[in-house]
């Protein structure tokens, strides 16, 4: 078997950016609150995290930043994906040598490809790599969803140990576990769908919730792989008006205002993306209190 990253959840975190860059106090003090609320990994400068508005030298310093201050006390998974293969495969190379325990690699974007070209693609950059891939199929972002067959393909590879599946798409889910077994771990790229992956086989979830709830999201996963399938069921489906209010808006943009409630951010986004709608923040605001997440 593959060496796997992590079981369980990851975070994917916020990035504290501000007007004058990234607030790496406010950074550190949301990495120390995640470990100290027994998160099982952090995944830095993913989509949550902008790493699309990141400059190339704050891309690098967050992940660098991270890996430093998480000590080795939880795994980090690098978010190194990019429409350019060379400029993935040199984030990459920086991510290893940075200390990082794996890198989340998104799907090409914009100029796409075809799944030949996602093989390629992949391999260059798992072929380089000193840390384990984390594949990322999110084809609502991306305009282009790697296939089971694809998934099949990949798997070979001993470099790729897992995909981050937020496609939505149960059945394709599915038929990627049942054709590539434990050659291609599965960790749930949506919140509201962590229980029916792990039914199927999966292994965890790279989370969004997990920014501002850590321990009951972890707590779903933990429930689950003790044998309490329905406490972990009832878990999942308490925290759907949260998870719901999470993404009534484009992510991370209720994510970043909840974030700011709590203290860990600013909330501040780069253009394209703009603050909360004001009905959004208050419905968002509203199922916070309810969760006692903020009184």
């Amino acid at each position: 078997m593959k060496k796997r990253i992590f079981t369980g959840i990851g975070t994917a975190i916020v990035t504290p950016i501000e007007e004058d860059g990234i607030n790496y106090g406010l950074f550190e003090k949301h990495i120390e609150w995640q470990i100290q609320e027994g998160i099982n990994a952090i995944v830095v400068c993913g989509t949550t995290g902008e790493a699309s508005t990141l400059t190339d030298e704050e891309h690098r310093e967050a992940i660098r930043f991270a890996v430093e201050k998480s000590a080795g006390r939880v795994p980090i998974v690098a978010g190194t994906g990019s429409n350019d293969t060379a400029y993935a495969i040199d984030l990459t190379k920086f991510a290893g040598d940075a200390g990082a325990d794996g890198v989340l690699v998104v799907t090409p974007y914009y100029n796409k490809t075809t799944q030949k070209g996602l093989v390629k693609m992949f391999s260059e950059i798992a072929d380089i790599s000193k840390i384990p891939l984390i594949l990322y199929n999110v084809p609502s972002r991306t305009g282009i969803s790697i296939e089971p067959k694809t998934c099949l393909a990949l798997s070979e590879h001993p470099n790729i140990s897992a995909i981050k599946e937020a496609s939505g798409d149960i059945s394709k889910i599915a038929d990627t576990i049942a054709m590539c077994g434990d050659n291609l771990e599965v960790y749930s790229g949506n919140d509201d769908q962590i229980v029916p992956i792990l039914s199927l086989g999966g292994i965890g979830c790279i989370s969004v919730v997990s920014n501002i709830m850590p321990k009951m999201t972890t707590e779903i996963c933990n429930l689950y792989f003790k044998g309490e399938t329905k406490a972990s069921a009832k878990l999942q489906l308490e925290m759907l008006p949260l998870i719901h209010a999470l993404f009534c808006e484009v992510n991370p943009i209720p994510v970043k205002a909840a974030c700011a409630a709590m203290g860990f951010c600013k909330n501040y986004l780069r253009s394209p993306l703009t603050e909360i709608e004001d009905a959004h923040y208050e419905l968002l605001i509203g199922e916070m209190k309810k969760s006692g997440i903020i009184s």
